[in-house]
């Protein structure tokens, strides 16, 4: 293959707004570490991505997608990653779920249970409509249309009153040092009264989002006692992953600790 047909491949696989790994890319293309880190950095000189610790992102990485774009990107690892984390649910517990398409995947894996489940989102709210063993909180707020979440004051107070055996956070991105981040501030202030309102903290994040930073912190990965991803996830960014936080690998064969 010639440079430029691997640049071009390259390309492709962003334009599906996921993120890439040198270390998945040298695998893919059969070429040396060396090699993809000139191609990322020619595509990054050309403006068709933006390069990170360990890999690249699309250039729109960190303009906050809509509810719908995201719920297609990576659909059936946030599907196993759903069935790990409903597994860690008990009967009779009171968990909070976390405005997110992951977090959907959890509450589709939920139905049925006899639970009690409060989210900030009400496409999760919706998934237990007509479930009658759940009974549902939809927590009030400021309603963000892209992530279909409610924020802010009101969101925050109710926090404030309340207490959970689980909380399953979501983020846009997932960094060792920079911890969980999202874009919005607002967003990132409730998910911090979230966390401050869970006795058992999980985050849930596709292997994607696992390298990246944003500008608005969540946590540092020691506030948070799980990270449940997937098992596609880069080995380097994991183990150093695993320094600061328990992870639990969601795949095909079932979730592997």
């Amino acid at each position: 293959m010639f440079a430029e047909e691997r640049r071009a491949a390259i390309v492709e696989i962003l334009k599906g707004g996921n993120s890439v790994y040198v270390a998945e890319l040298c695998k893919k293309f059969g070429v040396s570490e060396a090699t993809i880190r000139r191609d990322l950095a020619v595509l990054e000189r050309m403006r068709l991505l933006k390069r990170t610790h360990g890999g690249a992102v699309p250039t729109t990485f960190g303009l906050e997608s809509s509810f719908e774009e995201k719920r297609v990107q990576n659909l059936d690892l946030k599907a196993m990653i759903g069935r790990a984390a409903a597994s860690l649910v008990n009967d009779d517990e009171t968990i909070l779920l976390d405005a997110g398409t992951t977090t959907l995947q959890i509450a589709l894996n939920l139905r049925g249970r006899r639970i009690t489940v409060a989210t900030n989102c009400i496409d999760v709210a919706n998934a237990f409509i007509d479930d009658p063993a759940v009974e549902v909180w939809l927590l009030g707020g400021i309603l963000r249309k892209k992530p279909r979440s409610l924020v802010g004051f009101l969101a925050n107070e109710a926090l404030n009153a309340l207490h959970f055996d689980k909380v399953f956070l979501a983020a846009n991105a997932v960094h060792v040092k920079l911890g969980a981040t999202t874009p919005n501030m607002l967003e990132a202030e409730t998910k911090r009264r979230m966390l401050m309102a869970g006795e058992e903290k999980i985050l849930v994040s596709d292997h994607s989002k696992l390298g990246l930073g944003g500008i608005c912190r969540i946590c540092d990965l020691e506030e948070l006692d799980l990270l449940i991803t997937d098992i596609y996830a880069d080995r380097g960014m994991a183990s150093e992953i695993e320094r600061k936080i328990k992870v639990l690998y969601a795949g095909e064969g079932g979730a592997i600790a």
